[in-house]
């Protein structure tokens, strides 16, 4: 029989982590591991997205935590020195605090399937029990570009057999949930090329050649509404940050948008013409 894995080492916290650093840390596990996401090695990611669900449930309960820290997984088997009887996770078929089933749904855009997910447990972190069940409503995800997410778009899905279009708002992000009435829809995002996104703001990597990071002048740089044209200063260091205000996505819930920061990243290149490493040799001569 397999060693089971540390609760701990399933979280990636340690043995004194607070109750709301072992939230944060299930939240991360169960979005890296949705097996929605995992659709090269579903098997692989249900098991994992399972071993994650029961370390929450026995870390986010005081007295089963305790009987963990002293016995480990005994605390739990049959006639346990801890006085547990059975599982601490198998109630009802539910994994952790809530329910996963699926099934395939032809001809949508969406993924593909019918799911109750950890995206309920987000906010039952912060008001409510997290073994409170709701009314059960359908659950779907889909999966945006970028830009669709940024923008906002109109998508044509089947609901129960019938042709809908629904509206996606700007700015939703990796993970948001959206409530049609009849059914309620998570999102996730493709990564982009260029764009990385925290929240409402947006980064860029924009590399520079050294003379331009040395004399300074103007570049092109890339935001989500198009190219604009920057003043990059004489002595510019790799690494320096401009933030551009206002460039960035919409907030989903209102308060504007946020911002695009560029970083600036200063290529040093690594074959020189001759010419060009006279240059440089004139510049080591006057000490630059």
């Amino acid at each position: 029989m397999a060693e089971r894995q540390d609760y701990y080492e399933v979280l990636g916290v340690n043995k004194d982590a607070t109750l709301d650093e072992i939230k944060k840390a299930y939240r991360k596990q169960a979005l890296e591991w949705h097996p929605d996401r995992h659709s090269e090695d579903k098997e692989f990611a249900e098991k994992k997205f399972k071993e994650i669900n029961e370390a929450y449930q026995v870390l986010s309960d005081p007295q089963k935590r305790a009987a963990y820290d002293q016995f480990g997984h005994d605390a739990f088997s049959p006639g346990g020195a801890a006085g547990f009887s059975g599982s601490p996770f198998s109630q009802g078929g539910r994994w952790g605090p809530f329910t996963y089933t699926y099934t395939t749904t032809g001809g949508s855009p969406f993924e593909g399937f019918d799911f109750e997910d950890p995206f309920d447990i987000f906010e039952q972190f912060f008001g409510g029990s997290p073994f409170t069940r709701r009314r059960s409503v359908p659950r779907y995800s889909i999966t945006l570009d970028f830009m669709e997410a940024v923008k906002g778009c109109e998508k044509e899905v089947i609901v129960n057999g019938k042709k809908r279009k629904i509206k996606i708002p700007a700015g939703v992000d990796e993970g948001s949930r959206i409530n049609f009435g009849d059914f309620l829809l998570s999102v996730n995002i493709r990564p982009h090329e260029l764009f990385e996104r925290d929240g409402a703001d947006v980064y860029v990597r924009m590399v520079v050649p050294f003379s331009l990071a040395v004399l300074g002048g103007e570049v092109t740089v890339p935001t989500l509404d198009g190219e604009v044209k920057l003043r990059v200063r004489p002595g510019t260091q790799s690494g320096t940050m401009i933030r551009l205000r206002g460039k960035g996505i919409t907030r989903l819930h209102g308060g504007g948008k946020g911002d695009e920061y560029i970083r600036f990243i200063v290529a040093v290149p690594e074959k020189l013409s001759r010419e060009q490493k006279k240059a440089v040799e004139e510049l080591r001569r006057v000490g630059l």
